[in-house]
């Protein structure tokens, strides 16, 4: 009998303690609709990376948004960042994304450095990116808005999670370090911005 009980009241520990399940992580595999989908203004969320240069950059990221415009041909996408790196708001339009249909791929070259990702499916106001960095896991969530509910934050939180991450390295931006806008007096803090 107390073999029983103990078993009884041990069980939900056990269970609360397993690790949450995994779902694989789908990519898209690219149409003709992919890169349009693409297309517009994006807010980055959240992200985590085990890579070096990736997670430095992540502790930096305040907030940003980004944009993606239709580049010289089908296949390629100019982007503009609007981003705050620490307490520096900065206006990037110099790097670009090429898609590569065959392998599903999107390829950021900024400055000579090319980053790799694959599209995971997802919400089609969402865009969830695994960044491919030799063994070097990484993921990010960008929206369409600032917000996103709390169901797709716990699932990507539970993915995160799956690739290993602690809460303490995962990084969010807040919309209260939102950048102006180009031009866009705020009247509190007209730092200028810097065009990179």
């Amino acid at each position: 009998m107390l073999a029983s009980l103990t078993l009884l009241l041990g069980l939900p520990l056990a269970l609360a303690a397993e690790p949450p399940s995994c779902a694989p992580l789908i990519p898209v595999t690219f149409d003709n609709a992919t890169v349009p989908r693409l297309l517009g203004q994006w807010t980055y969320i959240t992200g985590a990376s085990k890579y070096p240069p990736h997670l430095a950059e992540l502790k930096v990221v305040k907030h940003a948004t980004f944009s993606f415009f239709p580049g010289s041909h089908e296949d390629e996408l100019n982007v503009t960042e609007i981003m705050r790196l620490n307490e520096t708001c900065v206006v990037r339009n110099t790097s670009n994304i090429h898609v590569f249909r065959h392998n599903s791929t999107l390829v950021h070259v900024d400055d000579q450095v090319a980053s790799v990702a694959k599209l995971i499916q997802s919400d089609k106001d969402l865009l969830i990116l695994k960044h491919l960095n030799g063994n070097w896991p990484g993921l990010s969530l960008s929206a369409r808005t600032p917000n996103v509910s709390k169901e797709h934050l716990e699932e990507f939180k539970a993915q995160l999670r799956c690739l290993g991450f602690t809460e303490e390295e995962v990084f969010f931006t807040s919309e209260k370090d939102a950048c102006p806008l180009p031009g866009e007096k705020t009247g509190k803090d007209d730092t200028e911005q810097q065009l990179v």
